[in-house]
């Protein structure tokens, strides 16, 4: 190649790179403004449509301590806007311990069909569960199954689960448990939940290990889905047999500087990183979002069966539906983004337990960058890593069914 080709590939990547920047500046910029303005918006519309404004935490202080507290991130989100004070007339909230009374009806935001808020009929307030296990004879000698929990990721559910791995599993020796967590799926979406680490795990606790008398299992997690495993996991460390954590969202909790800008900095590529971000740094704008894709779903639905002339939606797309936006916005500061700093606390009380602990993330993964793999590896050298070669964060598992299925089993397997 002639250092001509190569001087005007270099000036392409870094021409490339700064009119991404440029854009990048010049979109969230605008973002910027229609997050603080649609703050007075959704103040005014709360205020006559429920009779009281939901607090947000455009001027809110952190409170609580410890893995019970509510994610920093949620605080320190800069909008240029907020920080000149164009909008100082805004009324400035104070955040109590609960964000709203607590209540089973949907706000007028969100999705109010019998699908969608099936979960307040449930007086248990216990997380949907997906159940799939062998019925023995009576008189069978058949040894005691060995029982397996599934944790989904963000915006996800146990259709993530049951529609990819579960018919590969050999159902005569695992007894396997997928479940909606808090706030997705079918499960419940209270509204004075704040969807903390905590409330992630006494939920699955309350709604798998207890009822049906779990003790032993192995657990295995999707990225936001991992951080529920590591912190579920080290609280029975002493009956967990292995974790099996699929492109987990890691850092260090050594590391320095802003967890959100590393998890969902602002760059407008790929789609699929902008999307993350403008729902992580944006909070009346995502809630604009859930207002047009979820509490509309049905419309969506119907449009997509036109189109596609099919009776059924595929469960992806309604993955991406299944929830609210108090919920999801919730979950994605207070797991992964404050729940992040924990990891290192579970990860060693696991390792000095010798739980087996295997990592897998796809080379193509656009989600979570490679490195957090790692990371985790440098950090935990007990802790065995297999990077997968051209899958990327979700065809990881769902491109590969049963070679996941098999690496599973072999995972389970080395444990008795």
């Amino acid at each position: 190649m002639s250092l001509l080709a190569i001087s005007t590939k270099k000036w392409t990547r870094k021409s490339g790179t700064a009119i991404h920047a440029a854009l990048s500046l010049i979109i969230f910029f605008f973002l910027d403004l229609a997050d603080a303005a649609l703050c007075v918006v959704y103040e005014l519309l709360d205020e006559l449509l429920e009779g009281n404004s939901q607090s947000c935490y455009c001027n809110a202080s952190p409170h609580t301590t410890g893995e019970n507290e509510v994610s920093e991130t949620l605080f320190k989100r800069r909008n240029v806007f907020r920080e000149m004070g164009f909008l100082g007339f805004v009324r400035k909230f104070k955040l109590s311990g609960r964000m709203v009374k607590s209540e089973k009806t949907h706000r007028w935001s969100d999705c109010g069909c019998q699908s969608c808020n099936s979960w307040t009929k449930n007086e248990d307030g216990n997380l949907h569960v997906v159940v799939k296990d062998s019925t023995p004879q009576e008189d069978s000698a058949q040894e005691p199954l060995e029982n397996v929990i599934f944790i989904h990721g963000f915006m996800g559910s146990s259709y993530f689960w049951t529609e990819t791995v579960f018919e590969h599993v050999n159902e005569e020796r695992y007894r396997l448990f997928a479940v909606d967590l808090l706030g997705f799926g079918e499960s419940p979406k209270p509204r004075d939940s704040l969807y903390r680490l905590r409330d992630h795990v006494e939920a699955i606790e309350r709604s798998v290990i207890k009822p049906y008398q779990v003790d032993s299992f192995h657990v295995v997690a999707h990225s936001m889905g991992c951080l529920i495993a590591l912190s579920l996991a080290a609280k029975h460390s002493t009956i967990v047999k292995s974790v099996t954590l699929v492109a987990p969202p890691y850092l260090p909790s050594s590391l320095e500087g802003s967890v959100l800008t590393r998890i969902a900095g602002k760059r407008l590529w790929p789609p699929l990183a902008f999307g993350t971000a403008v729902m992580s740094w944006y909070e009346h704008v995502g809630r604009c979002v859930c207002f047009i894709v979820c509490k509309h779903h049905k419309i969506w639905e119907s449009l997509i069966k036109l189109c596609t002339g099919k009776r059924e939606i595929p469960w992806k797309i309604k993955d991406i539906t299944r929830h609210t936006h108090h919920s999801a916005w919730h979950s994605m500061h207070n797991v992964i983004c404050g729940g992040s700093k924990f990891a290192d606390k579970h990860l060693e009380t696991l390792v000095n337990s010798s739980v087996k602990i295997h990592l897998m993330q796809g080379d193509r993964d656009e989600i979570v960058p490679l490195h957090f793999s790692g990371d985790m590896k440098r950090n935990f050298q007990a802790v065995e890593v297999e990077i997968v070669v051209g899958a990327d964060h979700e065809s990881v598992i769902g491109g590969r069914r049963e070679e996941f299925v098999e690496k599973l089993e072999s995972i389970w397997g080395s444990c008795r």
